[in-house]
C-alpha cells in the first residue's frame, strides 16, 4: 500500500512539474511575441532554473518569482560592483561610473521590493510602473561608462539583469 501511494504521489509531483514547465513555456512566448526586448530563450532558461518559478501555477504566481528573481540578481550585481570597487580592480577612469552604478542598483532594488508589494496585493497596474522604473538602472549604468568613452567592466551582468526585470514587467502587462 505504502508503495502504490507513493507511485501516486511521484505522477502527481511530475505531473505539477510538466505543468509549470508548460506555464513558463507559454507565458514566455507570449511575453516575447508582445515584447522584442525580451528573449524567450532567456526567460525559459531563466524561469526553469528558478525553484520558485517551477512551482508557480498561474501567470501571477510567475510575476511574483520572476520579480523576486529580478531583486535578487540585483542585489547580486550591486555586491560584484562593490567587490570591484574595493578591490580597485578596475579599468582606468571608470570608478565614478562604477560608484553610481551601485546608487542606480539601490534606486533598481527599492523599485523592485515596491513592484513585489504590489504584486502580493494583486495591484499590477503599479507593480508595472515600479518594474518599468527599474528597467532603466542597467541601461543608465552602461549610459554612464559612455560618456566617458570608457568600456563597461559589467555590460554583460547589467543585459542579463535588464532580461531578468524585463520578464515580470512583460508578465505584468499580460495580466
Amino acid at each position: 500500500m505504502k508503495f502504490f501511494v507513493s507511485v501516486v504521489m511521484f505522477f502527481l509531483l511530475l505531473n505539477c512539474f510538466a505543468a509549470a514547465q508548460t506555464l513558463i513555456r507559454d507565458s514566455c512566448k507570449t511575453a516575447a511575441e508582445k515584447d522584442p526586448n525580451l528573449n524567450y530563450d532567456f526567460c525559459v532558461q531563466s524561469l526553469e532554473q528558478d525553484p520558485q518559478s517551477k512551482t508557480a501555477t498561474s501567470l501571477s504566481g510567475l510575476v511574483l518569482a520572476s520579480t523576486t528573481n529580478a531583486e535578487s540578481k540585483t542585489t547580486n550585481l550591486k555586491g560584484i560592483v562593490e567587490t570591484i570597487l574595493k578591490n580597485k580592480t578596475y579599468p582606468p577612469g571608470t570608478e565614478p561610473a562604477l560608484s553610481t552604478c551601485v546608487e542606480l542598483y539601490d534606486d533598481a532594488n527599492n523599485s523592485l521590493n515596491e513592484a513585489l508589494m504590489n504584486v502580493k496585493s494583486a495591484d499590477y497596474k503599479s507593480a508595472n510602473v515600479d518594474l518599468s522604473a527599474a528597467l532603466d538602472e542597467p541601461g543608465t549604468c552602461e549610459d554612464g561608462f559612455k560618456e566617458t568613452h570608457a568600456k563597461s567592466p559589467i555590460t554583460n551582468e547589467n543585459n542579463v539583469l535588464f532580461q531578468k526585470i524585463l520578464i515580470p514587467l512583460a508578465f505584468t502587462n499580460m495580466l
